[in-house]
Protein backbone atom coordinates (compact mmCIF):
# COMPACT_ATOMS: atom_id res chain seq x y z
CA UNK A 1 0.00 0.00 0.00
CA UNK A 2 2.71 2.01 0.64
CA UNK A 3 3.97 1.85 -3.45
CA UNK A 4 0.52 2.94 -3.89
CA UNK A 5 0.38 5.66 -2.07
CA UNK A 6 4.14 6.64 -3.41
CA UNK A 7 3.06 5.95 -7.20
CA UNK A 8 -0.09 8.28 -6.62
CA UNK A 9 1.92 11.20 -6.41
CA UNK A 10 4.05 10.35 -9.28
CA UNK A 11 2.38 12.00 -12.51
CA UNK A 12 1.81 9.34 -15.59
CA UNK A 13 1.84 6.32 -14.06
CA UNK A 14 -0.81 7.11 -11.53
CA UNK A 15 -3.21 4.33 -10.57
CA UNK A 16 -6.11 5.93 -10.28
CA UNK A 17 -7.46 8.68 -12.55
CA UNK A 18 -9.91 10.46 -10.31
CA UNK A 19 -8.71 13.08 -7.62
CA UNK A 20 -8.13 12.03 -4.89
CA UNK A 21 -8.93 15.19 -2.93
CA UNK A 22 -12.16 15.75 -4.39
CA UNK A 23 -13.14 12.04 -3.24
CA UNK A 24 -11.74 12.65 0.18
CA UNK A 25 -14.57 15.61 0.41
CA UNK A 26 -17.11 13.89 -0.39
CA UNK A 27 -16.40 10.85 1.62
CA UNK A 28 -16.03 13.76 4.74
CA UNK A 29 -19.51 14.83 3.86
CA UNK A 30 -20.95 11.84 5.50
CA UNK A 31 -21.52 12.61 9.43
CA UNK A 32 -20.24 9.12 10.48
CA UNK A 33 -16.94 9.44 8.96
CA UNK A 34 -14.16 11.46 10.87
CA UNK A 35 -10.81 10.43 9.02
CA UNK A 36 -10.14 8.73 6.15
CA UNK A 37 -6.55 6.88 5.71
CA UNK A 38 -4.61 6.56 2.32
CA UNK A 39 -5.66 3.16 1.88
CA UNK A 40 -9.68 3.89 2.38
CA UNK A 41 -9.31 6.94 0.47
CA UNK A 42 -7.75 4.93 -2.73
CA UNK A 43 -9.45 1.71 -2.43
CA UNK A 44 -12.30 4.06 -2.65
CA UNK A 45 -10.73 5.86 -5.65
CA UNK A 46 -10.10 2.93 -7.30
CA UNK A 47 -13.06 1.09 -6.87
CA UNK A 48 -15.75 4.07 -8.11
CA UNK A 49 -13.36 4.23 -11.13
CA UNK A 50 -13.57 0.86 -12.16
CA UNK A 51 -17.39 0.98 -11.38
CA UNK A 52 -17.53 3.89 -14.25
CA UNK A 53 -16.13 1.76 -16.44
CA UNK A 54 -18.13 -0.99 -16.08
CA UNK A 55 -21.64 0.61 -16.18
CA UNK A 56 -19.56 2.42 -19.43
CA UNK A 57 -18.62 -0.37 -21.06
CA UNK A 58 -21.91 -2.24 -20.21
CA UNK A 59 -24.12 0.95 -21.78
CA UNK A 60 -22.25 1.03 -24.92
CA UNK A 61 -22.77 -3.18 -25.82
CA UNK A 62 -26.13 -2.91 -24.91
CA UNK A 63 -27.05 0.42 -25.73
CA UNK A 64 -27.27 2.16 -29.67
CA UNK A 65 -23.70 3.26 -28.77
CA UNK A 66 -22.21 0.54 -30.79
CA UNK A 67 -24.40 1.81 -33.88
CA UNK A 68 -22.93 5.18 -33.30
CA UNK A 69 -19.39 4.20 -32.26
CA UNK A 70 -20.42 6.25 -29.12
CA UNK A 71 -21.87 6.16 -25.70
CA UNK A 72 -24.93 8.59 -24.60
CA UNK A 73 -26.72 9.99 -21.69
CA UNK A 74 -29.62 7.58 -22.90
CA UNK A 75 -27.95 4.77 -23.30
CA UNK A 76 -26.64 5.28 -19.33
CA UNK A 77 -30.29 6.22 -18.46
CA UNK A 78 -31.21 2.88 -20.35
CA UNK A 79 -28.95 0.61 -18.35
CA UNK A 80 -30.25 2.25 -14.98
CA UNK A 81 -33.70 1.47 -16.06
CA UNK A 82 -33.66 -1.76 -17.40
CA UNK A 83 -30.65 -3.64 -15.78
CA UNK A 84 -31.28 -4.56 -12.10
CA UNK A 85 -27.74 -3.83 -10.58
CA UNK A 86 -27.82 -0.48 -12.28
CA UNK A 87 -31.30 -0.25 -11.10
CA UNK A 88 -30.41 2.34 -7.94
CA UNK A 89 -29.00 4.67 -10.14
CA UNK A 90 -32.70 5.19 -11.57
CA UNK A 91 -33.09 8.64 -10.08
CA UNK A 92 -29.41 9.66 -11.08
CA UNK A 93 -29.60 8.65 -14.10
CA UNK A 94 -33.60 9.48 -15.16
CA UNK A 95 -34.67 9.29 -18.37
CA UNK A 96 -34.73 12.89 -20.45
CA UNK A 97 -37.68 13.95 -21.28
CA UNK A 98 -39.25 17.31 -22.81
CA UNK A 99 -39.59 20.17 -20.44
CA UNK A 100 -43.26 20.55 -22.54
CA UNK A 101 -43.97 16.82 -21.44
CA UNK A 102 -42.49 17.25 -17.96
CA UNK A 103 -45.14 20.04 -17.30
CA UNK A 104 -48.10 18.21 -18.88
CA UNK A 105 -47.17 15.49 -16.55
CA UNK A 106 -47.19 17.91 -13.40
CA UNK A 107 -50.59 19.34 -14.37
CA UNK A 108 -52.35 16.02 -14.77
CA UNK A 109 -50.86 14.43 -11.26
CA UNK A 110 -52.48 18.01 -9.99
CA UNK A 111 -55.19 17.72 -11.81
CA UNK A 112 -55.65 13.90 -10.86
CA UNK A 113 -55.44 14.89 -7.11
CA UNK A 114 -57.81 17.90 -7.30
CA UNK A 115 -60.11 15.08 -9.04
CA UNK A 116 -59.16 12.30 -6.05
CA UNK A 117 -60.26 14.84 -3.58
CA UNK A 118 -63.69 15.94 -5.15
CA UNK A 119 -64.64 12.05 -4.87
CA UNK A 120 -63.47 11.90 -1.38
CA UNK A 121 -65.93 14.47 -0.44
CA UNK A 122 -68.42 12.85 -1.75
CA UNK A 123 -68.20 9.73 -0.29
CA UNK A 124 -67.83 11.23 2.88
CA UNK A 125 -71.64 12.71 1.92
CA UNK A 126 -72.84 9.57 0.87
CA UNK A 127 -72.00 7.87 4.46
CA UNK A 128 -73.13 10.68 6.26
CA UNK A 129 -76.78 9.97 4.29
CA UNK A 130 -76.44 6.43 4.76
CA UNK A 131 -76.37 7.11 8.72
Amino acid sequence: AEMAAARLSGGENRLVSLPLSRIRVIMKSSPEVSSINQDALFLTAKATELFVQYLAAYSYKHGRGKEKNALTYTDLSHTAEECETFQFLADILPKKILASKYLKMLEKEKQDGEVREDNEEEEEEEDEAEA
